[in-house]
C-alpha cells in the first residue's frame, strides 16, 4: 500500500490576495518633536548609566521606552567600590544586550567626545603604505 502524500502544487490555490501592501500604506510620519529628534542624535552613541544598587554600565544606546527603560548593546558592568577596604573593581563584565528598568536609572552619561564620521579627529593619523614598509 501506497502512502498517498498531499499535493504542494498551488495550481488551485489563489494567492494574489496575499501580496504585501504598498509602503505608502504602512508608514508613518516621522516624529519630528525635539524630544524625538534628540534622542535619535544619541542613538549609538556610548552611554554611561548609574544604578540605584551602585553598579555602573557602559554600553552603546539601542533603545528606549515610555516607561524610561533603556537597551544597551555591548554592555560592560563595573561594580560599585568596596566600602570595607576601598578598593575599586576596575575589571569590567561584560554583558552584551541589556535592559536597564527606568526605576533603577540614578544617572545617565553620553560619550560626547565619540568619533563621527566626517569630524576632524586629531588622534588618528593617516599611515601611508609606503610609511609601514
Amino acid at each position: 500500500m501506497e502512502d498517498v502524500l498531499p499535493s504542494t502544487s498551488t495550481e488551485s490555490e489563489d494567492i494574489s490576495e496575499y501580496e504585501p501592501e504598498p509602503l505608502e500604506k504602512i508608514s508613518k510620519p516621522l516624529n519630528m518633536s525635539p524630544g524625538a529628534v534628540k534622542l535619535r542624535s544619541w542613538l549609538n552613541k556610548s552611554f554611561r548609566i548609574e544604578m540605584t544598587d551602585g553598579r555602573v554600565l557602559i554600553g552603546i544606546f539601542l533603545c528606549t521606552d515610555r516607561d524610561a527603560n533603556v537597551i544597551l548593546g555591548s554592555c560592560s558592568e563595573y561594580l560599585p567600590a568596596d566600602s570595607k577596604n576601598k578598593s575599586v573593581n576596575e575589571e569590567p563584565r561584560m554583558l552584551g544586550l541589556v535592559m536597564i528598568p527606568g526605576k533603577h536609572i540614578v544617572s545617565v552619561h553620553i560619550d560626547v567626545n565619540e568619533y563621527e564620521p566626517g569630524m576632524y579627529n586629531p588622534l588618528i593619523k593617516t599611515i601611508n603604505t609606503l610609511d609601514v614598509m
